[in-house]
Order: structure tokens, then sequence, then C-alpha cells
């Protein structure tokens, strides 16, 4: 509980958690919900909200399919970020992947009408997955023609950097939830 009523948005996969300490810290108005298997990037991200003093983020340690399942209730969130998810870049292991019509359908039944679920990556092929599966959702809807900018709320990482300067792309998808 976050003591206050706010807009809610769910990170699947903080990571070593600077983004997500980040955004939170550029949104006070808004409660972040941060899931992670990794216990190093728990502890990562734990340290950062004691420096930066973060009232508005919370973490879950555990599996981002079970917390959503379970513990988020339908309608409820404003957003959902999945940035740089496990590529799974062996042909043979694409069906790991996070992005997938089922696990869509699951989020976008959490999200608010209007709410956001917004992906990046920077493999192209996932890009691609990313984009068909997003656009197979009936309940969504695409903010831009195709892919979108980066939004500014996004802060470029350490990891996206390198890749940038070694020429590697990273495509940004962000669907809206249908307002019936």
């Amino acid at each position: 509980s976050f003591g206050r009523t706010a807009p809610t948005i769910l990170e699947i996969g903080t990571g070593m958690g600077e983004t997500t300490a980040h955004i939170a810290q550029h949104m006070p108005d808004k409660n972040f919900i941060g899931v992670e298997v990794h216990t190093p990037g728990i502890g990562s991200l734990l340290k950062l909200i004691d420096e930066k003093s973060l009232t508005n983020l919370r973490l879950i340690q555990h599996d981002a399919v079970e917390v959503v399942t379970h513990m988020i209730a339908p309608a409820s969130l404003a957003g959902v970020h999945i940035f740089f998810p496990d590529p799974w870049h062996k042909a043979r292991h694409n069906k790991r992947r996070l992005i997938q019509s089922p696990f869509v359908q699951l989020l976008t039944s959490r999200l608010a009408p209007g709410g956001t679920l917004h992906c990046a990556t920077d493999w192209q092929d996932y890009a691609e997955q990313m984009l068909a599966v997003l656009s197979a959702e009936p309940a969504l809807n695409n903010t831009a023609e195709g892919y979108a900018e980066k939004p500014a709320y996004r802060p470029l990482t350490k990891f996206e950097n390198r890749g940038l300067r070694l020429g590697h792309g990273v495509w940004d998808v962000v669907f809206t939830k249908v307002v019936d």
C-alpha cells in the first residue's frame, strides 16, 4: 500500500533498478510497482530507493505472470512498462519470450481504460514480435504508426547508450487500452 490514491504503473523486470528509480523520482505523482526475480537487482533498487528517498515505489520479487494474475486487480493500472526483457534470441527459445498473446491479454485486462502498455527492446526481431502481438490485441490501440518515439520519461540506459554507439537499434512500442 502507498497510503494514497494515485495512478499506478507496473514495471516488469526492473533489472538493476536505475531506470525504475529514475522514472519514479521524476514522476512523484504516480505510484510504481516493480517486479523482478533477480536478487542482486532487487538489492540494487532497494539501495536506490533509500538513497533517493523514494516513497512512491514498491518492489515484488516474484514471477511476473503470477504477480499480474494474483496480485493486480482488473482495470487498476495506469500503465505497464516492460523495458528490454530477455530476448531469448535463439529461435528455439523464442517461446520463452514474455511478450506473447496470452500474457498481453492478461496485462490488458489489468489496465484501466486509457492505460498504457510500453515495451522497449534492442532486438529487432523481438521488436517485430512485440508490435505484431500488441497490434493483434483488440483492446489495444497503437499510439504511433508502427514504432513509437522513445517517450521522454524513459531514460537511456548505460546498456542502451553502448548499443546505440555500436549502431544497434532500439524500438519502443506504446499502446493504450481502448476506452469503451
